[in-house]
């Protein structure tokens, strides 16, 4: 129990360190963006806007905190109406229903939307003063980008971070760790693939023994629920307005993620609230969790499994379905050669604009886009059913894993016949098992099944775990954007640099 004196303790400390924070970002010229300019960056400063002109998109510099959002253009330097957006033909797909696919890779810094999330959760700790940049160590655990991204907002917020994720992951995530950490022990490889989550989250206790580390894990830090429900939400509502302009006819029938931490999926509520939209969450076929309380290793990186996150909205997601690696892998080969995209153009009548496009969808994305495949397949969606869904990263950080796949499935080489089987296979041959469609019991199911995880091994409390049935609790959490960015104006006039970035 709290004693009046250790609440005045807490309170001193909490002070200083906002004193402490404010001054090294006054000393470094950092100014925070609002979590609404984040959301909508018409609302950015024209000054702020001026200054971005002479940024590279991808420099260690305070101001590319402004491009951490959905509107930046195909340069990544200047902003778009519309954020950035492909959608995907008949052509591609096999199925008559719009694919609308967002680009992640439009985002600065790591090319990946994961920088968003990281900014929704350590900019609220550092404006409330429960984060010393001074002193405390941003521990960022990851199977995929966050751990890019928080190293990278770490970087720009004047602070230390430190990555923990799997050794096995691909070799491009850790090239460019090497280049962006303080320290090569900043980057901390724990045992496994994609599949060891609970690895990652043993290491992180070890770590947490420091009280100079601080752990952010994403599966459980709402400030991500909090930035993609309404910077991400907010970005595909706006996609589809503007198709939906130009024909009037359209219907976002459904929204689908990956689960992953379940911060991307957190944009399904803020659809289902403006648009009725369906929230279809995706898993690995190989670790079945939420359609089997499955388990299983899988290479779709990025997505994680064998837990519920925290921070998903279980209760409230309508759809849950499996996608193959062995599917996203060999996609990613067709997409990814040059003896795929000739096929596709050749043989499909794949437009170039959509060729053009392929190099944005990394392994995650092809699975995203497989989900919506299946879904339309499901419902039997038409030409004026949409389905909207993001490409959380690029190719880029998969070239070692595509030549991997290379030499697991085509070993004597690819060609145009290798192209005609993979997407007979895993396009025109998609079909709707691993799906189900979430009534009252199998969503209390899958809830019931985040227990495990976090009452049980990572000591949170029942109150707060059985909270988060109620539709209220996350209807409050929404809220805490609007405090945050009252925090974060009260926090940037204190440094002396509105303004004046």
């Amino acid at each position: 129990m709290l004693t009046e004196e250790s609440v005045q303790t807490y309170e001193t400390e909490r002070r200083a360190v906002l004193e402490r924070a404010v001054e090294r970002f006054r000393a470094a010229a950092i100014v925070l963006p609002r979590f609404s300019e984040l959301a909508d960056p018409t609302r950015v400063p024209r000054s702020v806007r001026d200054r971005l002109a002479g940024v590279g998109p991808d420099d260690a510099d305070p101001l590319n905190l402004f491009r951490v959002n959905w509107f930046n253009d195909r340069s990544r330097r200047g902003f778009a109406p519309v954020p950035e957006h492909v959608v995907l033909p008949q052509s591609l797909t096999g199925v008559e229903a719009p694919i609308v696919v967002a680009l992640g890779d439009r985002f600065p810094l790591i090319g990946a939307h994961k920088v968003l999330a990281a900014y929704g959760c350590l900019a609220p700790r550092v404006v409330s003063g429960e984060f010393d940049p001074t002193r405390d160590r941003a521990i960022w655990p990851s199977t995929g980008n966050y751990c890019r991204g928080g190293v990278a907002i770490s970087r720009l917020m004047g602070c230390r971070g430190v990555a923990v994720l799997p050794e096995q992951m691909s070799r491009e995530r850790f090239e460019w760790l090497a280049q962006w950490v303080a320290d090569p022990a900043d980057v901390v490889k724990t045992p496994g693939s994609e599949s060891n989550v609970k690895e990652i989250y043993d290491r992180c206790h070890e770590l947490a023994l420091d009280p100079r580390n601080v752990i952010f894990n994403q599966f459980a830090e709402f400030g991500n629920y909090v930035v993609h429900y309404l910077a991400t939400g907010n970005a595909l509502a706006r996609v589809f307005e503007a198709l939906a302009k130009d024909r009037p006819s359209l219907r976002l029938r459904a929204f689908v993620s990956a689960t992953g931490s379940a911060g991307t999926i957190a944009a399904g509520d803020y659809l289902k609230e403006q648009l009725g939209t369906l929230i279809v969450a995706a898993e690995a076929l190989e670790c079945p969790t939420m359609l089997a309380n499955g388990f299983g290793e899988h290479n779709i990186q990025g997505i994680g499994d064998k837990h519920i996150p925290l921070i998903h909205n279980v209760l409230n997601t309508d759809v849950a379905l499996a996608v193959s690696d062995r599917a996203t892998d060999r996609l990613g080969v067709l997409f990814g050669t040059p003896a795929g995209r000739d096929y596709l153009a050749a043989r499909r009548g794949v437009p170039d604009a959509i060729l053009d496009a392929l190099p944005s969808f990394g392994l995650s994305s092809i699975c995203n886009v497989l989900g919506a495949i299946k879904t339309a397949k499901f419902y039997g969606l038409g030409r004026d059913d949409v389905i909207v869904t993001v490409a959380t990263d690029g190719a880029a950080m998969y070239d070692s894993e595509r030549s991997r796949a290379l030499r697991r499935y085509f070993p004597d080489g690819f060609d145009t016949v290798g192209a005609a089987e993979i997407f007979a296979e895993h396009v025109l041959g998609a079909t709707t098992d691993h799906l189900q469609e979430l009534g009252h019991e199998a969503r209390e199911r899958i809830f019931n099944l985040g227990y495990y995880t976090w009452v049980e091994q990572q000591g949170v409390s029942l109150e707060s775990f059985e909270a988060r049935r109620r539709p209220d609790f996350w209807a409050d959490v929404r809220t805490q954007s609007v405090e945050w960015d009252a925090a974060i104006d009260e926090f940037n006039a204190r440094t002396g640099l509105v303004g004046r970035p």
